[in-house]
């Protein structure tokens, strides 16, 4: 007789879960028994790709980093284009991704936790080197270069946050003309 629950789970899945239930309800709700609940699957699943709960936490910082961040900024491809159309491929693949959907999440967080703080401000740094680096290619410099730099990672940490009801349409209309603002001089 089938059960219906999943005899293994990625670790993937597990953070997956573990942001949905940290997005939705914050870091406290991310445990071990509701996630496997979520998932349909024993709680011993757990211990397949996790030590502990605090092992989990520790890993879904990364998971966060990399997957939310470092799949942009470690990008072959995007390496190779110009830095205006690098800029304006980010600003898309954050959009289409929803990449960031768990910032503000991790930045409650943060707010509550030195050691997470301190992760959040690497990712915060790593995106505005990025982004920076671009600017800087395009020959800005100074108060210019911050401030253009700041503009492009503010605006993409948030705008699904502030932003939710406008149409996918038009907030693309609006990211092509962003771009091109903060591009030109």
């Amino acid at each position: 007789m089938s059960t219906g629950r999943k005899k293994r789970v990625s670790r993937a899945e597990w953070f997956e879960a573990a942001m949905r239930v940290l997005g939705d309800e914050g870091v406290k709700a991310v445990q071990i028994e509701r996630l496997a609940r979520d998932l349909g699957i024993a709680k011993s699943g757990f211990y397949w790709h996790f030590e502990d709960r605090r092992d989990l936490i520790r890993q879904l910082l990364d998971y966060w980093a990399h997957e939310y961040t470092e799949v942009l900024s470690e990008n072959p491809e995007l390496r190779d284009l110009d830095p205006k159309s690098r800029l304006l491929r980010v600003a898309e693949m954050v959009q289409d991704n929803d990449l960031s959907r768990y910032d503000r999440s991790f930045r409650a967080w943060a707010a509550r936790d030195a050691m997470v703080a301190r992760h959040v401000d690497d990712v915060l740094r790593k995106r505005l080197d990025y982004v920076g680096q671009a600017f800087a290619e395009l020959g800005f410099e100074g108060d210019e270069l911050e401030m253009r730099t700041r503009l492009f990672v503010c605006y993409h940490s948030a705008e699904t946050d502030i932003y939710s009801r406008v149409a996918k349409k038009r907030l693309r209309e609006l990211l092509h003309l962003r771009v091109a603002l903060l591009t030109n001089r």
